[in-house]
């Protein structure tokens, strides 16, 4: 038995205003999806046919090691995406897919719901064949869409949006060594009656942090050093930051619900294969997970209607 002296206390408060508590809630997840069948986009570059003449005049000799470092990249993301889907649904079937192939597998595998992966390189140095393809599978598809950091970013682009560094600059002026959104980042809503909130005005309802139900905040995973200019026809923005104005945005027209986040919502379950123990909490990212179930139940719907 431990003594008086050593007994822990629970009146300390801590810094940050909300959940002043010394301890993390056990919060086990449950599979509450029944079944889903989701169309993964790798948007990353594979191949040289991949490539702008652009991109194939600049890089040169080092084509092959660009390439590389991106399909090691894509593997990583694309693999985050498909952890989420299988610890949120009990019978999930994924298929992953190359950007180029978006509308020939959308059309084979007939999804409930499409989910894009991030980008690492500028728009330009893509081949203007693959993106003037997509910009028309955008336009017109009636399938759940959701689209993540450099997806975002790319779906702003064909409604319209230009697209700059975070301070203001065009991509070409400025490669590398841009300012950069890193690591966890607080990002504001500013609408919180999208139902990819939902919850968040149950005052006892345990999903949503303390943070998020009393000043409508959520902590995500930033790693992005380039931005939406405004938001696109159709669109409405759902969040914000000091940095990025365009966190968050959704189209619910024509037929069309394509969500679309600046930040990584698909990090929540590689944080808890890095912290898989339940004394501590079990991922970091736990609003981004929250808000990757949401839109998987929202695409059922949506596909249903």
């Amino acid at each position: 038995m431990l003594d008086a002296a050593a007994k822990p206390t629970t009146s300390e408060e801590l810094p940050f205003p909300f959940s002043k508590r010394t301890f993390c809630l056990y919060e086990p997840i449950e599979r509450k999806i029944e079944h889903a069948r989701i169309l993964i986009v790798n948007s990353l570059l594979r191949y040289e046919s991949d490539l702008s003449p652009l991109a194939i005049e600049e890089w040169k000799a080092s084509i092959e090691s660009k390439l590389r470092f991106e399909r090691k990249v894509s593997t990583l993301a694309c693999d985050n995406i498909a952890q989420n889907v299988i610890r949120l649904v009990q019978s999930p079937k994924t298929v992953t897919v190359h950007l180029s192939e978006i509308e020939a597998a959308a059309h084979d595998f007939e999804p409930d719901a499409i989910v894009m992966s991030g980008t690492y390189s500028d728009f330009d140095y893509y081949n203007p064949a693959h993106l003037e393809s997509f910009r028309n599978f955008i336009h017109e598809t009636k399938l759940p869409v959701l689209a993540i950091c450099g997806s975002h970013q790319l779906v702003g682009a064909s409604f319209g949006a230009e697209l700059r560094t975070l301070d203001g600059l065009e991509l070409h002026e400025r490669r590398s060594d841009r300012v950069v959104e890193y690591q966890y980042r607080f990002v504001k809503i500013v609408d919180r009656d999208d139902p990819i909130f939902d919850g968040i005005d149950d005052k006892l309802s345990g999903i949503w942090q303390d943070y998020t139900k009393e000043d409508d905040i959520l902590r995500v995973w930033q790693n992005h050093g380039v931005q939406v200019l405004g938001v696109p026809k159709g669109f409405k923005l759902l969040a914000t930051s000091y940095l990025c104005r365009n966190q968050m945005m959704v189209k619910r027209s024509d037929g069309q619900m394509i969500y679309c986040v600046q930040f990584h919502l698909e990090k929540s379950f590689e944080d808890w294969s890095k912290n898989p123990t339940r004394w501590e909490h079990p991922n970091e990212s736990r609003d981004g997970r929250i808000l990757f179930e949401n839109f998987l139940s929202l695409a059922l719907e949506h596909r249903t209607n």
